[in-house]
């Protein structure tokens, strides 16, 4: 299997993740892509139509993609139960939470990065915010108890949304307020598959 991928995305962090707790990590070969909305640079467009990453090409079928696909795919192949079967909805629903976050933190980041200062747009980079801000609110608020229960590709998620934050969002604050979810990440953040892939420009 080859994965299309970049050190700084948080999509394709999850992805490694999962790599590393499956045990998969070994059959995959990374292959660099890079690229944005405006130019898609190294993006694998003949595999992903979109120009995003991650992308999987698999031998015994066409590229796949995106992360939860991807995560749904290593996690059936490896049998690891990461989407376990008793509590799938919450999973999946907190694993779109977390994506979410991952999606309002990259357009801005986007925003903030692609356009000249008298282009950008002040109101649009409030909402996506917004948005993050709400998230974490749930976050901290809906789903500490699942976040605290065996690890799940949700908690997977939310580990890399989180470092994905302090990674490019800093400013954001994203702790203050929120005791619980913190000292959740602190501990995530240490396991071995959470310290070996911490993105870097």
């Amino acid at each position: 299997m080859r994965l299309y991928s970049s050190a700084t995305s948080p999509f394709v962090r999850k992805v490694l993740v999962v790599l590393r707790e499956t045990g998969l990590l070994g059959q995959v070969e990374l292959v660099p892509a890079g690229g944005n909305p405006i130019d898609p640079g190294t993006m694998p467009v003949a595999r992903n139509p979109l120009g995003k990453i991650p992308a999987l090409e698999r031998a015994d079928g066409p590229a796949i993609y995106d992360s939860r696909v991807i995560c749904r795919y290593l996690d059936e192949l490896a049998k690891s139960a990461l989407y376990p079967p008793a509590r799938l909805w919450d999973t999946l629903t907190l694993e779109a939470t977390a994506d979410g976050i991952m999606e309002a933190a990259v357009l801005t980041r986007y925003e903030t990065m692609l356009r000249l200062d008298a282009a950008r747009s002040a109101p649009w980079i409030a909402g996506q915010r917004a948005k993050i801000t709400r998230a974490l609110d749930a976050l901290e608020g809906r789903w500490m108890a699942h976040l605290a229960g065996p690890l799940d590709c949700g908690q997977i998620a939310v580990g890399c949304a989180l470092g994905y934050l302090d990674f490019r969002l800093g400013d954001l604050g994203w702790r203050e307020g929120r005791a619980d979810l913190a000292a959740w990440e602190a501990r995530f953040a240490e396991r071995p598959s959470m310290r070996e892939t911490v993105p870097a420009d």
